[in-house]
């Protein structure tokens, strides 16, 4: 399986700007011949880098209500074919997708935001939406929590590809789930710093006798849009440089296959051998020989949930 690793900022709060870039890195990307291209967390349409510099925590400030509203209108919602274009590239060019969005959840009412990594098939069909499990710190005051619906891995070329968003990587229950599913190429998304993955992607690889795969998203002063709503105010408390990548892939020994790349935009390709990842499970295999179901078993809930039930 060629997969391929797609390193780039958003057009910030531009859904169709953004599914534009996404769609034509995902062309680069099959002229790699690659069977599966993967973009960062959040990617469509941002992941909230105001949050931190702006002192977002203070509450029911205007400034921070004026974003939010916009945030809202450019997120995207699957049901209302947000996604339609890129579906329909994934199909023309027989590629799938790993993509991070932000989420406006039809079955909770359609204005609180998901943290939703979205597996798109060669076939241009979504898979699953998996909705994060749990924001990270700042994340709280813009996301909502998740559920387990999305906790799933899909069969790709001779894989089982699963994935899962940013810091729930380092929660061992959700990574024994997709293991338990059978999955042997694990996908983590990131909003791109490589001191989140130059550790923790061998580290996964080796846990889990699978390739370990992180993708990164980029991210600098100079990428926010003239039209952000209070666009000085952010401009002036936001670090020239705040996501600088750190995209790679360990493989299942945790050797990088392609190590943290840094400071740049592109699509970082690498053929991954079904092989190696059987030579690592002779000795250890977390779901199989090495698992005691008799002593220790995990129970996953994934319906998806609702504030009510209809029943007519």
């Amino acid at each position: 399986m060629r997969v391929a690793l797609a390193q780039i900022s958003s057009v910030l709060l531009d859904q169709k700007k953004t599914l534009h870039k996404v769609i034509s890195y995902l062309e680069k990307a099959v002229r790699e011949k690659a069977d599966l291209v993967i973009f960062g967390e959040a990617l469509l349409p941002g992941y909230p880098f105001w949050l931190s510099p702006m002192h977002s925590s203070i509450f029911n400030d205007q400034v921070q209500k004026d974003i939010h509203a916009r945030y809202i209108e450019a997120a995207i919602m699957p049901e209302a074919g947000d996604l339609d274009p890129l579906l329909k590239a994934c199909k023309q060019n027989k590629v799938a997708c790993y993509l991070g969005t932000i989420e406006r959840a039809k079955n909770r009412g359609g204005h609180s935001l998901y943290c939703s990594l979205i597996y798109i098939d060669q076939g241009g069909i979504i898979q699953s939406v998996h909705r994060k499990l749990q924001p990270t710190y700042e994340e709280r005051l813009s996301w909502a929590p998740g559920d387990g619906h999305g906790l799933r891995t899909h069969e790709l070329c001779d894989f089982t590809v699963g994935g899962l968003n940013c810091w729930e990587n380092w929660m061992p229950l959700s990574r024994a789930a997709l293991y338990a599913l059978g999955e042997n190429c694990h996908i983590a998304v990131w909003p791109g710093v490589p001191r989140n993955t130059v550790d923790l992607t061998p580290v996964l690889a080796k846990e889990g006798r699978s390739y370990s795969i992180s993708v990164s998203g980029m991210f600098s002063r100079a990428d926010i849009p003239k039209d952000f709503p209070h666009y000085q105010l952010f401009y002036d408390a936001c670090p020239e440089i705040v996501a600088d990548g750190g995209s790679c892939i360990a493989a299942p020994d945790g050797s990088w296959l392609i190590e943290p790349q840094v400071g740049k935009e592109g699509v970082f390709v690498a053929e991954l051998d079904m092989n190696k990842v059987r030579e690592e499970r002779q000795n250890y295999d977390p779901a199989g020989h090495y698992s005691r179901p008799d002593i220790t078993r995990l129970i996953i809930d994934r319906s998806r949930q609702s504030i009510a039930e209809f029943r007519d």
